[in-house]
C-alpha cells in the first residue's frame, strides 16, 4: 500500500505508513568512515579506490554537486553549508566550472577556489569540474597544475557548452571532446587524479543516437575515467537500463546516479530545457497545479527523490547516490535523513577534524591553540612539506605562515556586522560589559538585550559538548575577569567511543590534561605568578601582547602533550600538545583578533573600539596544564587562589609599600619559593598558606633565606 502523502504539511513530508528508509540503513557509527580512515600512517587514498571500497563493503554513500556564487558574502554562506552538510559525511562534493567567471582564477567566487577551500578548510574530498571547451591545451595543462597543487585530486571531465547560437570549433591547439581530455589527464597527470565522466540514461542530445552515446562513453572510460556520474533522470527503470546496457557494451566502471530534487516549478522547468530532457507527464500533473506553492512542489520533491533513490538501492544497481543540490541543502537534508544516510553521531579519528588534502593525510599531531581556529592553523601551515606524525617533536622555529588578512572569506565570520554587534553590544563602555560578553558565551544566558552570543571572535561556533562539562566554572570565572577562549576537562582512561570525548578506533582508551587558555588583565597575573609555584604540577605560560613580558615554567622548545590515545595494536597516539613556541606564534593571532574582528566592528575613535584595543594591549594570555590528570584537576583552585591573592593585594599594606615591584621579580620570587619546596628532595611540596605566598613575594628577608637560586628557562 503506498504511503498516504499530505504535499502541504508544515514539517515537511508526512506519510501515514512506515520509515520509508529501509531496514538497510547501515550502522551511523561505521558509515561515516572508509575502511582506511583511521589508517594514520598511509597516504589517503584516491577518490576512485575510495568509491570501490564502498562498493566492496556494501555501504550506500552520497556526494554533493555545488555551483560558486556570485559574491564574496555568498562564498561564506556557501562554505558554512559546507560545514553542516559535511556532518552528515558525504563520500565527496563536487564543483561546477563556469567559464564567465574566471573559474581558475584567485577570486573568493573562482570554481578553482571554493573547491580548495571545500577540500582545505572544511574537510570535504572534492571534484572540480574541468571544461575543455574554448580552452587551449596550455590553459587546460595550467588549470590542472594548479588544481593538484591546491590538493585537488579528483576532476569530472567535461566538453562544455559552445555558445548558443554560434558555429563553434576548438582552438588550433585546444581539445574538441571529453574524451580528449579524458586522454591528456592520464597521458600527463597518470594517476595523480580520479577521473570522472558524464553518462546520460536518454543519450546526450547533441548524439546522432542513444547507442552512439553509449560507444563515446565506452570510449573515455577505455581513456581513462575511472566512475560515471550520470544526468539527472525522472524514473528509476531510465537509470535501469542505462546500467544494464553499459554492462553489456563492456563499461564495468562504477555508475553512480545523479538525483536533483524538484524544488521549483520554474526551476523545474529551467532545469528540463537546459538540459533538454521531457518531464514525464505523471510529474507535470502533480506539480503544475501547485507552481504558486513552493513549500509544497518541495515536499513533493523531497517525496518522489526518495522514492526514486529507493527503488534503485532495492534493484542493486545504484552503489550511492549524487545530489544536484543548487546550492540548497533543505531538500537534500530531508531526502538523506529519510533515507538514513545521514550521519547524526559520527566517530572522530582524531580529537580535531582532518584535512581531506593528500598531503595532511598523515597528520596526527596539532597544538591544542588552534583548536577552535582549525581553518587559521591550516592557512598558516598550507606551505608546509611534511606535517607532524606520531609526535610533535622538538619545535625550536615551526614555520608559520603570516596571517595579515582577516578578512579572508574562509576565516570570515559566518553572521553579518549587525548580527554581532547585537551579540556583542552596540556600544562597550567598561571592560565589565566585554567580560559580560564572554560570561553569556558560556553560560548560554541572553545578554542585555535578550540576544543569544552564540559565538565569540576566537570561536565561530557554539560551544563544543566537552566544553559543557566544565560550563558552569567557565562562565563564573568569565564573570570575573578570566575570559577563557580555548579548554578541556581532564580525562582519565575514557572508552574511545565515549559520545563526549570519544576519538580513534573502538577497543581504546583516550586520557586528556586539564587545559584553560584565557586572557586577563595585569592585576591578575602578578597575582597568578605569586600563586602558582603551590601548584608544582600545572605547567604555565604567560604572555602579553608584544611578547615583552613572558613567563613560563616549561622547556621553551619542548612540547607538552595534553591528548594522547591507547588503541588495539597501535603505538599510543598524542594528537594534541602545548608548544611553547607555536604559542608565540598563536598570541599573535590571539591579540589581533580584539582588534580585527571585533573592534572594527565600531568607529574609529569610538570608546568601544578603544576599549577593545586597550584591552589587547594591556591584556596578558595565559595558558595552564594541570599535569596530574587522573586527580581532579586543580585549575579551579589556582584561579580561586589568584583572586584570593588579589584581595590580599588590594589590603595589603606590604603591597603599598612595594608598589613598583615588578612582574619579573615576582616570577623570580616564585621560582625560588618552588625549589625550596622541593629542598626536602623527595619530591614532595609544602603548599603554603596565601599570607605565607605575600611574605615571599614581598620580603627581603625570604630572599635571603631562600637563596638567589639560578635562572629558570
Amino acid at each position: 500500500m503506498k504511503p498516504k502523502i499530505d504535499y502541504n504539511s508544515d514539517g515537511g513530508l508526512c506519510s501515514s505508513s512506515t520509515s520509508v528508509s529501509g531496514e538497510d540503513t547501515p550502522n551511523r557509527d561505521e558509515r561515516c568512515q572508509s575502511p582506511t580512515d583511521f589508517d594514520y600512517t598511509s597516504g589517503n587514498k584516491s577518490l576512485a579506490e575510495k568509491i570501490r571500497l564502498r562498493i566492496e563493503s556494501g555501504e550506500k554513500f552520497f556526494s554533493l554537486e555545488f555551483f560558486p556564487p556570485r559574491t564574496k558574502e555568498g562564498a561564506v554562506n556557501l562554505l558554512a553549508r559546507f560545514e553542516r552538510l559535511r556532518l552528515a559525511c558525504p563520500l565527496f562534493c563536487d564543483v561546477t566550472w563556469h567559464p564567465a567567471g574566471n573559474p581558475g582564477g584567485d577570486t573568493e567566487t573562482s570554481s578553482m577556489t571554493i573547491a580548495s577551500a571545500a577540500l582545505n578548510y572544511c574537510g570535504l574530498e572534492t571534484m572540480l569540474h574541468l571544461t575543455c571547451c574554448n580552452l587551449s591545451r596550455e590553459d587546460v595543462i595550467k588549470h590542472l597544475n594548479r588544481a593538484r597543487e591546491m590538493g585537488i585530486r579528483s576532476i569530472l571531465a567535461l566538453r562544455g557548452d559552445p555558445p548558443i547560437g554560434q558555429d563553434w570549433h576548438p582552438p588550433e591547439d585546444g581539445l574538441k571532446y571529453a574524451v580528449d581530455l579524458v586522454r591528456l589527464i592520464r597521458d600527463l597527470f597518470g594517476d595523480d587524479f580520479s577521473i570522472c565522466v558524464a553518462g546520460y540514461p536518454t543519450g546526450h542530445p547533441d548524439a546522432t543516437s542513444y547507442e552512439a552515446d553509449l560507444l563515446h562513453l565506452k570510449e573515455k572510460v577505455h581513456a581513462g575515467a575511472d566512475f560515471i556520474i550520470t544526468q539527472l533522470f525522472f524514473r528509476a527503470e531510465t537509470f535501469i537500463k542505462f546500467v544494464r546496457d553499459c554492462r553489456a557494451l563492456g563499461i564495468n566502471v562504477p555508475i553512480i546516479p545523479g538525483v536533483m530534487p524538484i524544488q521549483s516549478y520554474d526551476s523545474l522547468r529551467q532545469i528540463a530545457k537546459l538540459s533538454k530532457l521531457e518531464v514525464p507527464e505523471e510529474i507535470i500533473n502533480i506539480v503544475a497545479p501547485l507552481k504558486d506553492n513552493d513549500e509544497a512542489i518541495r515536499n513533493y520533491g523531497v517525496q518522489q527523490a526518495v522514492t526514486l533513490i529507493r527503488e534503485l538501492f532495492n534493484a542493486g544497481v545504484a552503489p550511492g547516490v549524487h545530489f544536484y543540490t543548487l546550492n540548497r541543502e533543505v531538500a537534500t537534508t530531508t531526502i538523506l535523513k529519510q533515507l538514513g544516510l545521514w550521519v547524526t553521531e559520527p566517530r572522530r579519528p582524531l580529537p580535531w577534524r582532518r584535512a581531506a588534502n593528500a598531503k595532511r593525510s598523515t597528520e596526527t599531531v596539532r597544538p591544542i591553540f588552534w583548536s577552535s581556529r582549525p581553518k587559521a592553523y591550516i592557512y598558516r601551515t598550507r606551505h608546509w612539506d611534511e606535517f607532524p606524525n606520531g609526535r610533535w617533536g622538538k619545535s625550536d622555529s615551526p614555520a608559520f605562515g603570516e596571517l595579515k588578512d582577516y578578512y579572508l572569506f574562509y576565516l570570515k565570520s559566518k553572521s553579518s556586522k549587525n548580527d554581532l554587534l547585537r551579540m556583542w553590544g552596540e556600544e562597550l563602555d567598561s571592560e565589565q560589559d566585554v567580560w559580560d560578553v564572554f560570561h553569556c558565551y558560556l553560560s548560554g544566558q541572553p545578554n542585555k538585550n535578550g540576544v543569544k552570543i552564540t559565538k565569540i571572535a576566537w570561536n565561530d561556533e557554539e560551544l563544543s559538548s566537552e566544553t559543557s562539562l566544565l560550563q558552569e566554572k567557565l562562565s563564573e570565572f568569565n564573570k570575573k575577569g578570566v575570559l577563557t577562549i580555548n579548554s578541556q576537562p581532564n580525562v582519565n582512561g575514557a572508552l574511545s567511543d565515549d559520545p563526549v570525548v570519544g576519538w580513534g578506533p573502538r577497543g581504546g582508551y583516550v586520557y586528556q590534561k586539564a587545559y584553560l587558555e584565557f586572557f586577563t588583565c595585569q592585576a591578575n597575573v602578578q597575582a597568578l605568578l605569586k600563586v602558582l609555584p603551590s601548584f608544582p604540577k600545572v605547567n604555565f605560560h604567560i604572555i602579553n601582547s608584544n611578547g615583552s613580558a613572558d613567563y613560563t615554567n616549561c622547556h621553551r622548545h619542548r612540547p607538552v602533550a595534553v591528548t594522547w590515545g591507547v588503541f588495539p595494536g597501535r603505538e599510543v597516539l598524542q594528537p594534541t600538545v602545548v608548544d611553547p613556541v607555536s604559542f608565540k606564534v598563536w598570541k599573535d593571532e590571539a591579540f589581533a583578533l580584539w582588534r580585527e574582528q571585533w573592534g572594527k566592528l565600531y568607529p574609529e575613535g569610538s570608546t568601544s573600539r578603544d576599549l577593545l584595543t586597550r584591552i589587547s594591549e594591556t591584556y596578558y594570555l595565559v595558558n595552564l596544564v594541570d599535569n596530574d590528570f587522573p586527580r581532579e584537576s586543580c585549575l579551579w583552585d589556582v584561579l580561586n587562589a589568584m583572586f584570593a591573592q588579589r584581595e590580599l593585594d588590594n589590603m595589603s599594606d606590604l603591597i603599598q609599600q612595594d608598589s613598583d615591584v615588578h612582574l619579573d621579580d615576582h616570577f623570580d620570587n616564585g621560582l625560588r619559593l618552588t625549589r625550596r619546596q622541593d629542598s626536602r628532595g623527595d619530591g614532595s611540596y609544602t603548599h603554603y598558606t596565601m599570607e605565607e605566598l605575600v611574605e615571599a613575594a614581598h620580603r627581603q628577608e625570604m630572599h635571603d633565606e631562600i637563596g638567589t637560586g639560578e635562572g629558570h628557562q
